[in-house]
């Protein structure tokens, strides 16, 4: 019979409990979702899962689970490695509202609260934020877009203790809108969206991926070979200006020769027909009939995606608004240069420099480099100014610019890149990637976790509940004055 050997046991030490991992409750669009800020939430909560616990109000417009309670765990476990991770989704159609709230504090008792996307859906939150800080902080990853300065998201920010920017631009106009009331510093914070750099990378003929790789690109089109691909990767909405997409390569191809449009092509990964958007079938068969479109409009795997930024030798975003972009930090991931239109979060991707070649910095008296006033930038973009500016609004949202690039310039850009020598395009790409991945721009998903996690231990640490009153002291005559009562 062989000898059971015990291990050796470790005496418990009353005095240190077994830690305790923060909980926090996440709103936002669902984290299994494909739209911007449901990837960006994947991100981050896989990110720093390690450190806390996270509870998901899951939104969606029509949710195909509304009204379930899912477990995540163990998906979590085995996506990440850490042993105890902890994830649950109540997933629901619309924005929520008190009750909803109410009923999964009551059950899931979080730490935090963090906010993630744009605070007018959300109006209902603000709206009983004395009762929730009285509990818990209230923490937001602003997305917010362009100025002028939203003046009217002032409560909504008072209403915060903790607000982490998207981008360079949305932390100044936090700060300005806050400024008769401003936070300290801490509370305040840049942290830009971080991409996945074990999902969007350089694929070269020593890549595992090469050969799957390889297929792709090969049945890709039908199995033709073109020397130059324009891709362009968005919703299919006005802001996102598909036509002019579609005018500008129209633009650009009219400049060749027949035999170089021939293999030139446009790839938009999109759903073509959009009742938000337009029919760009309809638009492609009247402005551009004669030279190379291609939708792909399919779900596909972050793999494949990755495919097809590879494919392009340059990526463009011409969002006539834009909070931060996400495609054109992708695209460098994948060593791939990129055309951007020179608003919101679009700017960063450009890092324009001042004279001694630091990246730009916005204040009150230099809130957005639509005009041009730094031209230098990274050999990685190519930046298109907007030529026309409009003031656009809608009741929830007074006014806000709408910045749109003309799409003759457009052409230009595209038409810089298709001179360059593959050489230069990847030496550009390239030197893209060493960026978004590097310290300065803190643009990879690891940076963003990190900053992220920062920033809510910070606010974890400060944070004071609310008290349920506040005592004031009213000065009697001015009390009268303002009642109209009459004293003798």
């Amino acid at each position: 019979m062989n000898e059971i050997k015990l291990p050796k046991l470790k005496k418990i030490d009353p005095s240190k409990p077994k830690r305790k991992k923060p909980k926090i409750l996440l709103l936002s669009d669902d984290l299994r979702m494909s739209s911007g800020i449901g990837v960006m939430s994947r991100e981050f909560v896989m990110g720093t899962i390690d450190k806390y616990d996270w509870v998901q109000m899951a939104a969606a417009v029509k949710h195909p689970d509304h009204g379930k309670i899912m477990d995540a765990s163990e998906d979590a476990r085995n996506h990440t490695g850490v042993h105890d991770a902890s994830l649950k989704i109540y997933a629901f159609s619309g924005y929520g509202n008190e009750q909803v709230l109410n009923e999964i504090m009551q059950i899931e008792k979080p730490d935090a609260i963090l906010h993630f996307t744009d605070p007018r859906y959300w109006i209902w939150l603000y709206n009983i934020e004395h009762e929730v800080r009285q509990k818990v902080p209230i923490m937001y990853y602003n997305i917010w877009d362009d100025v002028p300065y939203p003046h009217w998201n002032e409560s909504y920010y008072e209403s915060c203790d903790l607000l982490m920017n998207i981008s360079r631009q949305t932390q100044n106009i936090v700060k300005n809108v806050l400024r008769k009331n401003p936070k300290e510093d801490w509370a305040v914070q840049w942290v830009p969206h971080g991409v996945n750099q074990e999902h969007y990378f350089p694929i070269t003929d020593e890549h595992k991926v090469y050969p799957e790789f390889d297929e792709f690109r090969r049945s890709f089109g039908n199995g033709k070979q073109y020397d130059f691909v324009v891709f362009w990767n968005n919703r299919n909405i006005r802001r996102k200006q598909p036509g002019d997409v579609i005018l500008a390569y129209k633009t650009f191809c009219d400049g060749l020769s027949k035999e170089k449009a021939e293999k030139t092509l446009l790839l938009m990964h999109t759903q073509p027909v959009d009742d938000n958007g337009t029919d760009l079938f309809k638009v492609k068969n009247a402005i551009c009939p004669e030279y190379n479109v291609m939708f792909s409009s399919s779900r596909i795997e972050t793999k494949q995606l990755n495919f097809l930024y590879n494919i392009a030798d340059v990526t463009v975003n011409i969002a006539s608004n834009e909070g931060f972009g996400i495609s054109w930090c992708e695209s460098l991931h994948t060593g791939t240069p990129i055309i951007n239109n020179v608003t919101g979060g679009l700017q960063d991707g450009c890092r324009f420099e001042d004279k001694n070649g630091d990246w730009i910095e916005f204040d009150t008296s230099f809130s957005s480099n639509h005009t041009g006033r730094y031209e230098q930038h990274g050999i990685w973009s190519r930046p298109v100014f907007p030529t026309n500016r409009s003031l656009q609004g809608s009741p929830l949202t007074p006014y806000i610019f709408d910045d749109r690039a003309d799409f003759q310039d457009v052409a230009r850009a595209i038409r810089y890149w298709y001179d360059m020598s593959p050489e230069f395009r990847t030496e550009a790409g390239q030197a893209g990637r060493d960026w978004v991945l590097g310290d300065e721009s803190c643009m990879s998903a690891k940076h963003m976790s990190r900053k992220m996690s920062e920033c809510i231990d910070k606010c974890l640490s400060k944070f004071k509940p609310r008290k349920r009153f506040t005592l004031y002291k009213v000065d009697r005559k001015e009390q009268i004055v303002n009642t109209g009562i009459v004293v003798k």
